[in-house]
């Protein structure tokens, strides 16, 4: 025991009194098989002070590994994956790497981050826990690089909250998958979730007797940001439950390319509606999103909210004629639709059903194929387009005045990943020479 100990005080000590141009370098075997290494992670981490590496042996860990207060640490496999039965949790720190983990808790979540600023997370999974894949809040900052899932959990795959931001980042060609959790795919609240591209959110579904319904692929409340970009490969939002994306409470969502056209925002068959937004939230399509396949409408706005479709967005094939206000774009209860550009075609329906004192704004957007025409008002709606006759299906026009040209520029470009990819490159360098 007192060999243990001088050799844990002996290495913080190092680590501390060479930062930073020391590089403390941790080895675990959690099998016990490799003379010379740590026992568990937590033995580990126990002597890691500034600057570490602790690097773990493929196999499998039994336990709970915490983190506190660290800054610069790094953990992860040394090769391949390293399965870890318990949970990761990260407090108080800053700038910590992880790679390779496989999480899985059978009483909790994967991973759970509070006060924590530029946490990386590469290689690492968090499937078939009993709570969530991951636990984010109280102003933390995440970034995710795949190949990654958060799949099968028990209470969702991703929870943001407290002004705290998760960001997938995949520059480096692989993939992150949200799939088939007990709950939303992801759900935040006055958080900030994005995506550069190459991210599915599929068959998520709703816990039973939760109210409100919680089976959408994603869940923004308490003016959230979500951004969908595609610079490094198309996004899927598919087969959700209850629907694709719900906004409400003054939350933004914007989809959006970089550039690329060959990469696509698709959100199909998910239930009844593809994006619903309402009280107060916002939605702009910039030239990216196919939305089909949906029993009720494409997209809803309500209850004072706003949508904004620019440039080749495709809205079709969505509603049943069972259901008298399917739609390709339902805007209701003092709502705005804003259109320059999309098309709008084959839905059950009109294009376009405006309802209760809201009123659309098209100029350029094509409608075709739509059984119910391509704009249809109630009595308190109005429209302004291009279309001929400008009033059609008892839209009324307001004025002769036009339409309002707006913006169209896109609100992201690809990010600068350079800071990721040379924390991934040192560890796995260093990780290729504690190998030899």
């Amino acid at each position: 025991m007192r060999k243990n100990l001088w050799a844990v005080l002996t290495a913080t000590i190092l680590c501390l009194a060479f930062v930073p141009a020391a590089r403390c370098q941790f080895l675990v075997d959690c099998s016990g098989a490799t003379p010379g290494t740590y026992p568990s992670i937590g033995a580990a981490l126990a002597g890691a002070g500034l600057n570490s590496y602790v690097f773990v042996l493929p196999g499998t860990c039994n336990e709970n590994v915490y983190i506190s207060n660290a800054f610069n640490l790094n953990l992860g496999a040394l090769y391949g994956g390293v399965t870890l039965n318990g949970n990761v949790s990260v407090q108080g720190s800053n700038s910590v790497f992880l790679y390779g983990l496989n999480v899985t808790n059978p009483y909790g979540d994967a991973f759970d981050i509070s006060s924590s600023h530029n946490v990386a997370l590469a290689a690492c999974s968090g499937n078939g826990n009993s709570g969530r894949g991951m636990t984010v809040g109280t102003m933390s900052d995440v970034s995710l690089t795949g190949p990654g899932s958060f799949d099968g959990n028990g209470g969702g795959g991703i929870n943001l909250s407290q002004n705290s931001l998760v960001n997938i980042n995949n520059w480096n060609g692989s993939s992150f998958d949200i799939s088939n959790n007990n709950g939303p795919g992801v759900w935040l609240s006055g958080g900030w979730f994005g995506t550069f591209g190459a991210t599915t959110i599929n068959n998520n579904s709703n816990p039973s007797g939760t109210t409100p319904p919680m089976g959408y692929g994603i869940e923004a409340v308490g003016a959230s940001k979500v951004q969908m970009g595609t610079c490094y490969g198309p996004n899927q939002i598919a087969d959700n439950q209850n629907g694709g994306l719900d906004a409400e409470e003054n939350t933004e969502v914007s989809f959006w390319t970089c550039g690329n056209p060959s990469f696509q925002n698709s959100i199909t068959g998910n239930g009844p509606v593809g994006i619903s937004a309402g009280l107060g939230s916002q939605v702009s399509l910039y030239d990216s999103a196919q939305i089909s396949g949906h029993t009720g409408s494409g997209v809803e706005v309500y209850g004072n909210s706003q949508l904004r479709v620019f440039s080749a967005n495709l809205i079709s094939q969505n509603g049943s004629a069972s259901d008298p206000r399917s739609a390709g774009i339902v805007v209701d209860g003092n709502s705005e639709a804003y259109l320059r550009g999309g098309t709008i075609t084959m839905n059950q329906g009109p294009g376009v059903l405006v309802l209760v004192n809201s009123s659309a704004d098209s100029l350029g957007a094509a409608f075709s194929n739509n059984t119910g025409g391509s704009l249809t008002c109630d009595s308190s709606a109005y429209a302004v387009s291009d279309l001929l006759p400008p009033a059609s299906n008892g839209c009324r026009a307001p004025h002769h005045l036009g339409n309002r040209r707006g913006l169209t520029a896109s609100p992201m470009t690809k990010p600068d990943s350079t800071a990721l990819k040379n924390k991934l490159a040192q560890f796995q360098a260093l990780a290729a020479q504690k190998k030899k």
